[in-house]
């Protein structure tokens, strides 16, 4: 078990000894509040009790820390933990929803997850509800699953909606898992609606929260049981129904829990990059780890997309530009070395294109050029699937990759952009609106390749920093 942080995050935020949880963002002009849980582990993930803790960000380089300014309450009281919610702001008032957990509740076969509530006025200084909200789980319900509430004005019926995640029954292995409802006019009452949307897919959701774009609203939420991350639908109307599209994820199992906020002009999607059983790859994922930002962007066909948020990129100082390189081949694999020495906090862009033949193209990353070791995301375009895995796979396998991958639907012909960002052992690409995230724990080496099979690959525009400027 991971029980000491051994991460160098540089980029991603991570605070300095402890694993970030799930987020409850908030935006206005300009300026993010990244409300979150700050995970110890001293006994392991999610064992000892946490607030909620604040850092503020314009440009998601350079953050401020208030430390926690929501704090968790006493062993015998209902926010022993206070687990995950949302910040709503009505007039003046800055309010919060969350989830109080008690594990000694718990334990007692009590009700050990409630919806509580907080005031503030300046998003940093709280005052609990002395009557408080106390939303407990409804009868026929998991009264051990009721948890993460958030809140949204339904401006056509005039009133305050917020859903939560719960299940039906006490089986946590059925499919029952859904999102529930409560209304109220003034934030103090709230009336139970029953069920928002139970589809049958998951045994629980968990972090939902709806957002409007345009002529569209969109379901966020993330489920633990079928491929454990985060999933989107949407509809014209917030009584549905809740279309799936095609692509209904933002990322792979390495990114979860995340939720969005809106600071006027972009929205950016807020989760985290899980650490790895005694950090190794072969094992599975904890819970928490460190906070990657991405900018979520609509479609033409309103679907979403996402993409690095552009501070990012541009606080690389120094940037190389390299030369373009083609690759080419008929029947074989072709492959070219770009960078002899990446360091372990890079930058790398390209505008890329393939033409018709090719079945995949590559990028290889912390490369060994002596033992041909490294991570790859090799972009499968007869499959339609981006993937992330050590190349050689020898012997087979050498990464628990499950649910590293998303699809892709990319044409011969057509120039791509294409970023990778590379923060210590996370790795994270995007093309095409298309993220793939990874935590990884072996550097072979430093070198970046670049691979083409059976046919054509253009590669444009190529530069490349490891100067990172705070």
């Amino acid at each position: 078990m991971d029980l000491k942080p051994t991460n160098n995050q540089q980029i991603y935020y991570q605070p300095k000894d402890v694993w970030v949880g799930d987020i409850m963002p908030y935006a206005q002009d300009g300026k993010f509040y990244i409300y979150h849980q700050r995970d110890k582990r001293v006994h392991g993930p999610i064992t000892d009790p946490f607030g909620w803790s604040l850092v503020t960000t314009t440009d998601f380089v350079h953050y401020q820390d208030y430390g926690e300014v929501l704090k968790r309450g006493r062993a015998q009281d209902w926010d022993q933990f206070v687990y995950a919610g949302s910040i709503f702001k009505a007039k003046d008032t800055i309010h919060a929803f969350y989830t109080g957990f008690n594990k000694e509740f718990l334990k007692e076969g009590k009700t050990s997850q409630i919806l509580l509530h907080a005031t503030s006025k300046d998003f940093i200084h709280w005052t609990k509800s002395k009557n408080a909200l106390k939303l407990e789980p409804q009868p026929g319900y998991d009264n051990r699953n009721w948890r993460d509430p958030s809140v949204i004005w339904d401006d056509t019926k005039k009133e305050y909606l917020l859903i939560l995640g719960a299940r039906k029954g006490q089986d946590k292995h059925r499919l029952t898992g859904r999102l529930v409802k409560y209304t109220s006019k003034d934030l103090e009452n709230w009336q139970f609606e029953g069920d928002f949307w139970a589809p049958n897919l998951y045994t629980m959701f968990e972090m939902p929260q709806l957002f409007k774009m345009g002529d569209w609203w969109y379901l966020l939420y993330s489920e633990y049981s079928v491929k454990n991350k985060v999933f989107y639908r949407m509809s014209k109307s917030l009584n549905g129904p809740w279309l799936k599209p095609k692509d209904e994820a933002f990322d792979g199992r390495a990114y979860y829990a995340a939720r969005t906020a809106f600071d006027g002009k972009r929205r950016v999607l807020f989760g985290w990059v899980p650490t790895k059983v005694g950090l190794n790859d072969m094992n599975n994922y904890e819970w928490g780890g460190t906070f990657v930002p991405q900018e979520i962007y609509q479609r033409a066909d309103n679907t979403l997309g996402v993409r690095p948020v552009a501070e990012i990129c541009t606080a690389f100082a120094n940037k190389t530009e390299i030369p373009p390189q083609e690759l080419q081949t008929t029947d074989t694999l072709e492959e070219k070395e770009l960078i002899e020495d990446t360091g372990e906090h890079f930058y790398f862009h390209t505008k890329i294109s393939f033409s018709k033949s090719v079945s995949d193209f590559s990028i290889r990353l912390y490369r060994n050029p002596a033992t041909d070791e490294s991570y790859e995301f090799r972009f499968n375009l007869d499959e339609n699937c981006l993937t992330l895995d050590k190349n050689p796979c020898y012997r087979w396998y050498q990464m628990m990759n499950k649910g590293l991958n998303r699809p892709i639907n990319l044409k011969a012909g057509k120039e791509y952009d294409l970023k990778v960002i590379v923060d210590d052992n996370i790795l994270t690409i995007y093309l095409d609106g298309t993220a793939l995230n990874a935590r990884v724990y072996h550097k072979f080496g430093h070198t970046l390749s670049v691979t083409v099979t059976n046919g054509t690959l253009q590669l444009d525009q190529i530069e490349f920093s490891n100067d990172y400027r705070k």
